[in-house]
């Protein structure tokens, strides 16, 4: 790809970028949220056109007027978003859009004879072709997705941030099939914010800013403050803000005491104190992010009790939790956090909607002050309150759902996976952010699979290992290597 240029109304998305990519090589693009890197990959993709550049594929310049021009060409993506059918079986996913057929009849024994090569190929042959997609674990969807693209012929995959949703253990499977299919010749591009992989399984980087390539074939092994300098513009030496010791005396806000939802945690004792922060560090599947729906009431929990206050809440109602003063950041933003169509301003406001009505009508002057309020406060770039959510990048739209939070005027704040498909940069702001909120004497609990984040961010630590709590902690006290020891073997500490 040559000079490819890409603009919207409003905004130059693509200002030039360049990017080759070789058979048999693991690409890695990087960038910040904003960058680049999505519209990048959907003009690649034939889901946008470029309003300039060129692109050459095997020797030859093509056009990409749609999807399908690049997927007959042997070019398929693995989005963020996985685009699969939680209602079909694996095979009708693998072969959907080019289904096989006999008679005008879809042929599912070839489908499902063909779908166990392609798994066997990529060194899963315990995987039915018959199972329904749904019933599959996240690994197992990306595995799924990867199928999709090779039953295409696939000789470039791109994977957008592919080891988002798994654990350790998945992700090494990830890796190990990564280098599987680039040593059969197929180019990949891999798009990921986690650095350290980056190092593990690329062979060459390039870098855009702006909607620029700043960098060029950079090898894996290039430091991380280079890195991150070529990202942001800037150096980022200290990623953690310091800590803040709790005030001597601080009451407890959030009470937990014995919480426990059958089939997949129990017993868990938990108390947060206001001004302080709390992370719990698990493996996907731990129990992590069931603990905080329950707490928010999204889930009934079979055992125990939660109190903001002193004063219980009512087990399996959200809007009860809320009353109390409990605010929620769920693990997908997107999906169970946002209305990406609606405007900022009424995402925002919209837990507390009661409150910008005179006479049952909507006072949309206070609404709005409210949520310009909050994206300045915030810092929300751009700072248009009228814009779709949904044009924003990942970290302004994490923004958004705390914005929400702090405009009801929350006492907990639950924050699951905050930093999830955000860039370093935007990272580091809501690392800030988050300190700063506790600084305001908001009890915040943080989960997160990165265990240096859950360390950095919190001042006290509690490791879930298989639904039951295994240490608990301050976070000085603790590291990474022995997080990992205590969660891979599921030791009580």
């Amino acid at each position: 790809m040559r000079g490819i240029v890409k603009g919207f109304p409003g905004v130059r998305a693509l200002d030039g970028i360049d990017l080759d990519v070789s058979a048999g090589e693991v690409h890695c693009l990087l960038g910040q949220n904003g960058a680049g890197k999505s519209t990048l990959i959907k003009v690649l993709a034939g889901a946008h056109q470029p309003d300039a550049g060129r692109i050459r594929w095997r020797g030859e310049e093509v056009r990409l007027p749609d999807p399908g021009a690049s997927l007959r060409l042997g070019i398929a993506t693995i989005h963020q978003e996985l685009d699969l059918v939680d209602g079909l079986t694996v095979a009708e996913n693998i072969h959907l859009g080019h289904e096989t057929t006999r008679w005008a009849m879809i042929a599912r024994s070839e489908a499902n004879t063909a779908a166990a090569r392609l798994l066997h190929r990529l060194g899963h042959p315990e995987m039915s072709p018959t199972t329904e997609v749904g019933r599959l674990s996240a690994a197992g969807k990306q595995l799924v997705s990867m199928a999709r693209a090779l039953s295409r012929d696939a000789r470039l995959i791109v994977m957008d941030e592919p080891s988002a949703v798994l654990d350790r253990g998945e992700v090494e499977r990830l890796f190990e099939v990564v280098r599987g299919l680039a040593d059969r010749g197929v180019a990949i591009v891999y798009i990921s914010h986690r650095l350290e992989e980056i190092r593990r399984i690329g062979d060459r980087v390039t870098v855009l800013k702006d909607g620029r390539t700043v960098a060029s074939g950079l090898p894996a092994n290039t430091p991380t403050t280079e890195v991150i300098r070529l990202m942001t513009g800037r150096s980022i030496d200290y990623v953690f803000p310091p800590r803040t010791p709790v005030p001597e005396g601080a009451e407890p806000v959030l009470e937990v005491e014995s919480l426990g939802r059958r089939g997949e945690f129990r017993d868990i004792d938990l108390t947060v104190r206001a001004g302080e922060i709390v992370g719990l560090a698990g493996l996907v599947g731990s129990g992590r992010s069931e603990i905080l729906e329950t707490v928010y009431g999204a889930r009934r929990p079979s055992t125990g009790t939660v109190r903001v206050a002193g004063t219980t809440v009512r087990p399996g109602r959200p809007a009860a939790a809320m009353a109390a003063g409990i605010g929620f950041c769920p693990e997908e933003r997107k999906s169970q956090a946002l209305v990406l169509d609606d405007s900022v301003q009424r995402n925002i406001t919209l837990a507390d909607l009661r409150r910008f009505s005179r006479w049952g009508f909507p006072d949309r002057a206070a609404e709005r002050r409210a949520a310009a309020d909050q994206a300045t406060g915030l810092d929300l770039r751009p700072p248009d309150v009228d814009r779709p959510v949904r044009t924003l990048s990942g970290g302004n739209q994490q923004k958004v759902v705390l914005a929400r939070w702090l405009s009801r005027g929350c006492r907990v704040l639950l924050l699951d996976e905050p930093t999830r498909g955000v860039d370093v940069g935007a990272r580091a702001e809501i690392y800030v952010l988050i300190r700063d909120l506790a600084a305001r004497g908001i009890a915040v609990v943080v989960v997160s699979s990165e265990i240096e984040e859950v360390i950095g961010l919190s001042d006290r630590v509690l490791v879930v290992s298989d639904g039951e709590l295994v240490f608990e902690g301050p976070a000085e006290d603790i590291d990474e290597h022995r997080v990992l020891d205590m969660v891979m073997e599921g030791d009580v500490a």
